[in-house]
């Protein structure tokens, strides 16, 4: 709409008398413009006359009375206009489209709460998670986005009856104490990673599901070092990634390449079990917290009297598991252990917070000595369906090693940048790697990348 420019000049003649005693001559009225301003009605742009003749014969000239022009006024015009522009059909950018109505669900033909058809379905479209919230119904996602099923709305009912057939067997669950649990679930042929918690004093369930074979490092495109971190004698290798980056995938895959290709005693400590190991050339214990053991300190420390060569840690959680885990590197087996952080440096600095100040520096340099590498890992969209896994490589180099030790982990970022020799990468070059592959776009890239300032300089040398 066009700015209302408001030109109001109300010109006054003056009856006085002129220096040289002579009557004024009367104000010339120019009709041009003695009319209103067609943006703004009721706004003259010069005063009108009245032209009288006296007694004498002599004409008089007199102002109109001037109408004043309230702020009110000017309102309801400009309204007005706003109103006119909006009706107008042949203004296409104002014009007001119909509102379109969506039809509403009827829910009461939709197929009640069943639990094996709702697990059914998850399997034929390969989610990745279901979701059971009273008030809602089912929920599944794929390839990263909530997709809602049609069945009926889940009632408080139908969740504690589904969570008593999970929990069937463990009778030493009572699910009126129950408060939040994690386990693993099998049922048609597959596994289920299960968190069952309480919402508003009603049940609700998530539901990971585990793919039913382990995929290697090559079907899924990892990258090759992982075969290389996996034939270190001893040290601690990090995977790290948000939550549902597929960082057990991953590592499910560097413990099958081992068990495929040397006999080594493995042993994993897991909250739940999740991929289930096929027999191999290796000997693998798999343990599961509240079935197999009770904390994690207690079963890390067990496990130096168990032989292990390989010993997988399902998260660090606190600085009590993250102690024992660096211990357990320090005596010669290779770790394998998980954190939810973005990037490397972020890495260490959370494994070193989680210690009072007074114990940091023996954190620091016990760390420096046993960290082999960290994996930042990240799963990508891809326009055609599926996601893709992108990883930030940090190999522990003296230089590396040592800025651990003296805490300069801000120079991490820049080591990873310059370490290629190493086989050290960035997540940013990944990402501008399946740029140039036509795999994503330059927008999706940035909604990823930690680092946007990289990307832009890595974008501008292709």
């Amino acid at each position: 709409m066009p700015l209302i420019n408001i030109n109001q000049n109300n010109s006054q003649v003056s009856n006085d008398q002129n220096t040289s005693g002579q009557s004024p001559l009367p104000t010339q009225v120019n009709p041009a413009i003695d009319k209103t301003n067609t943006l703004g009605e009721n706004m003259p742009l010069q005063r009108n006359l009245n032209v009288a003749t006296n007694e004498q014969g002599i004409k008089e000239f007199s102002n109109q009375p001037n109408q004043q022009t309230t702020e009110q006024d000017l309102s309801n015009n400009l309204d007005q206009k706003i109103s006119n522009l909006s009706v107008d059909p042949n203004n296409s950018v104002n014009q007001q489209q119909p509102e379109q109505i969506q039809p509403e669900l009827d829910l009461t033909k939709m197929p009640d709460i069943s639990f094996p058809d709702i697990l059914k379905r998850a399997i034929i479209e390969e989610a990745s998670d279901i979701h059971l919230t009273v008030g809602h119904r089912p929920i599944i996602r794929i390839d990263g986005a909530l997709k809602t099923l049609n069945f009926k709305v889940i009632s408080p009912q139908d969740s504690e009856n589904i969570a008593k057939e999970i929990l069937e067997g463990r009778k030493s669950i009572q699910i009126d104490d129950l408060k939040q649990l994690d386990l693993s679930y099998t049922t048609q042929d597959r596994r289920f990673r299960v968190n069952i918690f309480r919402t508003m004093g009603d049940i609700s369930i998530v539901m990971r599901l585990i793919p039913k074979r382990i995929l290697s490092i090559d079907e899924l495109e990892l990258p090759q070092i992982l075969k290389e971190l996996s034939k270190v004698p001893a040290g601690l290798v990090l995977l790290t990634g948000p939550t549902g980056s597929g960082k057990s995938t991953t590592l499910a895959a560097v413990l099958n390449y081992i068990n495929s290709t040397r006999a080594e005693h493995i042993i994993t400590l897991e909250d739940p079990i999740e991929f289930v190991f096929p027999k191999g050339q290796s000997l693998i214990d798999q343990r599961e917290l509240g079935q197999d053991f009770e904390e994690w300190p207690n079963a890390l420390r067990s496990i130096l009297r168990q032989d292990p060569n390989v010993v997988l840690v399902g998260e660090m959680r606190d600085h009590e598991t993250i102690a024992s885990t660096i211990t357990v590197s320090e005596t010669g087996h290779l770790v394998f252990a998980t954190l939810h952080t973005n990037s490397a440096s972020q890495t260490i600095d959370r494994i070193i917070d989680v210690f009072p100040e007074n114990q940091q520096a023996q954190i620091r340099a016990q760390l420096s000595q046993v960290l082999t590498a960290v994996i930042g890992q990240r799963l990508v969209p891809l326009p055609g369906g599926g996601r893709k896994a992108i990883h930030e490589i940090m190999i522990a180099t003296p230089a590396v090693k040592n800025a651990i030790r003296e805490g300069q982990t801000h120079q991490i970022d820049n080591m990873i940048q310059t370490g290629q020799d190493y086989g050290m990468s960035t997540l940013e070059s990944a990402l501008v790697e399946l740029i140039r592959q036509g795999l994503i776009s330059v927008q999706t890239a940035k909604e990823i990348s930690i680092r946007p300032e990289e990307l832009d300089i890595l974008l501008s040398q292709v």
